[in-house]
């Protein structure tokens, strides 16, 4: 179960700088959007992903591909590949931000996220202001759907 609420976020207003965190090259793209099934390389793992409908909660399955396997059905996605670098940067009670900076034709995107170990902690979390709008319940802020823009 992935629970996770999602902001639009302006690269200005972090207190942060996002090159000193941790950082991984990411590409994905969807073979069917309802329901998604989506193949990502995230550095240099492969997988093959199932989501459930939903917006800040949804069932979640991964399965590793190989490298092979992934540039076959990397050739028979719909829509665009996504390019983005992910930074994920620490918060306090165990959370993580992650910070997803899109590349290519949907720069200048930038998205941050953050998993939640329940629903309770999700709809209880105050987020400070430099994260911007929340858009956890806006499906336009899926990545399936930024792959069909």
């Amino acid at each position: 179960m992935e629970i996770e609420r999602k902001f639009l976020t302006d690269l200005k207003n972090l207190p942060f700088r996002p090159e000193d965190f941790p950082c991984r090259k990411i590409e994905q793209g969807y073979l069917c959007t309802s329901p998604v099934v989506r193949i990502r390389r995230d550095n240099d793992e492969y997988f093959l992903t199932y989501k459930s409908k939903g917006l800040m909660v949804r069932e979640e399955y991964n399965l590793s591909l190989t490298e092979e396997s992934y540039e076959h059905l990397r050739q028979k996605i719909d829509g665009r590949l996504i390019t983005k670098t992910r930074y994920v940067i620490p918060l306090e009670e165990g959370l993580s931000l992650e910070l997803d900076i899109f590349e290519g034709s949907l720069a200048p995107l930038v998205l941050a996220e953050i998993e939640f170990p329940d629903q309770e902690s999700a709809a209880a979390y105050k987020a400070p202001e430099w994260l911007g709008e929340d858009v956890t319940m806006s499906p336009r802020y899926h990545n399936s759907t930024l792959s069909m823009l």
